[in-house]
């Protein structure tokens, strides 16, 4: 009877320590918004489609269980569809929301590869928290032998709960590899290690025994989200024989803020120079960035079209911010309230 008792009070002690090691297990909250790591081969059409939903994703990491928590949010479901302003700002709610809480570590978003580097780059620029968000998605379907997905997932999970992981905004994880929202972009349509930031490197790894961080971003600014409906602002591109009459068009259909992907540091010809001079007059900013992966648009050029003359003429120089990037950055600065040339170039500089 003894022993019996003694075995009992044994079991209860295991029983309340399981109970406060599940209550102490840090939560990461997972929405699923859809992209490739959502989807499987229709096997009617033999395309692949939008598929499975947050929850199954979770089915396919069984070991999350030992690193966190994980509550699933289907916030959507084919995110390159829904990518647009109203959707980005509900995002940030839905983040930010779930990050005010106190037991929530992380949070960890899948989404479509295509325009990810967009997303991770509005959450980074609008989210309060200094909690880490990662973003995963998936270059192979759920329908492949060899799908990525479970791996970004997992590895995603981890850095949420890793403590070095706060204070570095917005990151996206895939391939092992993490990056920073505001350099990394997509360099491949189908390999696995698409997403690189080009001279600024990798933030880390993911190694089967721990997170390390080798780097941190350092430019990084933050920015409330208004009330007020979002500018419409578009990206017009040079290009050999442009002739600036999309950019007028563009001007003349309401558009608030304009991007040009220009060539070079910032250069475009003498056509597409006077659709930013016609721009510029309308009160229309005009922010220059360039085509080319790496490096930044500068006022060094002053041929008529040069990056010089631009900004002489009023336009705001992008720096090293791709064009997609300078759009959402140059849409919620307007939103804000900020327009005149000096108070852009600051915020692009920053």
């Amino acid at each position: 009877m003894r022993t019996l008792r003694k075995t009992l009070v044994t079991l209860a002690i295991c029983l309340a320590a399981m109970d406060a090691s599940a209550q102490a297990q840090p939560v990461v909250q997972f929405i699923a918004t859809g992209g490739t790591i959502a989807m499987k081969i229709d096997p009617v059409t033999k395309g692949v489609v939008p598929a499975i939903s947050g929850d199954d994703l979770m089915q396919t990491v069984p070991d999350a269980g030992k690193y966190a928590t994980v509550e699933v949010n289907n916030f959507s479901n084919m995110s390159a569809n829904y990518v647009e302003a109203k959707w980005w700002t509900r995002l940030t709610k839905a983040v930010d929301d779930a990050l005010a809480r106190p037991e929530v570590a992380g949070v960890v978003i899948a989404h479509g590869t295509d325009t990810m580097e967009e997303t991770a780059y509005w959450l980074d620029l609008t989210v309060k928290s200094d909690k880490p968000v990662i973003l995963i998605g998936a270059q192979r379907n759920a329908s492949s032998p060899d799908f990525d997905g479970p791996r970004n997932l997992l590895n995603a999970i981890r850095i949420a709960t890793t403590e070095q992981a706060r204070g570095k905004g917005v990151m996206l994880a895939m391939n092992n590899q993490i990056n920073a929202a505001r350099s990394v972009t997509k360099t491949h349509t189908g390999d696995v290690e698409t997403f690189k930031s080009g001279d600024f490197g990798f933030l880390g790894e993911v190694w089967e025994d721990k997170v390390i961080f080798t780097n941190a971003p350092l430019r990084r600014q933050h920015i409330d989200i208004g009330t007020a409906e979002m500018p419409r602002v578009e990206i017009l591109a040079m290009f050999g024989g442009a002739d600036g009459s999309l950019l007028r068009y563009a001007v003349d259909q309401g558009a608030k803020g304009i991007v040009v992907q220009a060539v070079g540091m910032g250069n475009m010809n003498v056509s597409m120079f006077e659709a930013v001079k016609y721009a510029l007059s309308k009160n229309v900013p005009v922010v220059v960035a360039t085509r080319v992966p790496n490096g930044r648009t500068m006022p060094v050029y002053g041929f008529v079209g040069g990056g010089k003359t631009s900004y002489e003429a009023g336009a705001v120089m992008a720096g090293d911010l791709s064009p997609q990037k300078a759009r959402l950055l140059l849409m919620l600065l307007l939103q804000s309230g900020v327009s005149a040339q000096a108070e852009l170039q600051a915020a692009f500089d920053r």
